[in-house]
């Protein structure tokens, strides 16, 4: 099978789309902010049992790590459209914002050698 690209702002197009067509509609901002809340918790609670040193519960095994972080990225997109926030351009702005800040700071950082 073939690998599909996708580009955040196609996603965030998939997203709206979805919403109108299947959705109904956005939930309100603070729902979707509750709901990311509650997606992050459920993406912790695998990474704390696959990575960290707690053990995995026979209800944890229903979970899978990457539809948890897509569930994340879903209602963070989610939040995006509704806000009016083009997260392609906000990435490149954080991503500029990171280098410049950060452009010394980690090689500097003796704790990661």
């Amino acid at each position: 099978m073939e690998k599909q690209h996708i580009t955040i702002e196609e996603a965030q197009k998939q997203v709206d789309n979805w919403i109108k067509t299947i959705g109904v509609r956005y939930f309100s901002e603070l729902t979707n902010m509750a709901i990311l809340t509650e997606e992050v918790g459920e993406l912790a609670r695998i990474i704390a049992r696959k990575y960290g040193d707690q053990s995995f519960k026979k209800s944890d095994e229903k979970y899978d790590l990457g539809d948890e972080m897509a569930d994340v990225l879903w209602v963070l997109i989610c939040l995006a459209n509704q806000t009016g926030v083009d997260l392609t351009k906000a990435f490149r702005k954080n991503m500029e914002k990171k280098t410049t800040r950060d452009k010394d700071r980690h090689s500097n950082n003796t704790k990661l050698y």
